[in-house]
């Protein structure tokens, strides 16, 4: 889907207080960005309006959270819904930032100085046309980028079952480990799962929510 450009998301988004600006800049020192550097860093990559993250990082404020999108357009919406929900929740955002970021060139602003503690894919591109494979955030050429910083685990969600089916081959390929599957999420207890509003829609169309965690072999 093409997303209208709009004029005023730069703007807004340069005087946010959690915004990083230049995410190339950083390379070496996510963890600097925070006032407690030693929290576990959760990332999430294609992080689109903010339904995801605007739930899950002021729920857990001992936990360090980065969000990255590629377009303005759709992080300025982030932006503003984590402003709400810490309002609403009543405490600081200093456990939070977001990052205008092509995931597919992510090796441009981390590498193997950075740590990440959990990966979350929520819903990305299927990218469904043969030649254009490699461009999932799935695809074994991404999680070698990811690998370089990951120190725990990907947490993987989708509501199609071709890049599900293939997304687990890419993972055994390079190197993880399926710790837990699940064809219809929710229908699984016992697993924390924010449901944002393009995932409530697959479901009300009768479509299952795909789910995985994998995790590198030998990590710790």
């Amino acid at each position: 889907m093409r997303i209208r450009h709009k004029p005023w998301a730069k703007p807004e988004l340069e005087s946010c207080s959690f915004y990083v600006q230049n995410p190339t800049e950083q390379k070496g020192r996510w963890t600097e960005l925070f006032e407690n550097p030693e929290k576990p860093l959760y990332i999430e990559l294609g992080c689109g309006k903010g339904g995801f993250i605007s739930q899950i990082a002021p729920n857990h404020p001992e936990i360090n959270f980065i969000a990255m999108d590629i377009k303005n357009e759709m992080l300025v919406l982030a932006k503003r819904k984590l402003e709400d929900a810490y309002k609403l929740a009543d405490i600081p955002m200093n456990n939070i930032r977001i990052a205008i970021q092509n995931i597919e060139r992510i090796d441009l602003a981390w590498n193997e100085h950075d740590r990440a503690d959990r990966i979350y894919i929520n819903f990305c591109n299927p990218w469904g046309k043969s030649k254009h494979k490699k461009r999932r955030l799935t695809h074994t050429r991404q999680l070698a980028n990811y690998k370089k910083f990951l120190k725990g685990q990907i947490w993987f969600k989708t509501d199609d079952d071709g890049l599900f089916e293939e997304s687990l081959e890419y993972f055994r390929e390079s190197g993880f480990e399926i710790k837990f599957i699940s064809y219809d999420l929710h229908n699984e207890t016992g697993i924390e799962n924010y449901v944002t509003e393009h995932e409530k829609m697959f479901s009300d169309e009768g479509i299952k929510i795909k789910f995985l965690i994998a995790e590198l072999k030998g990590a710790e």
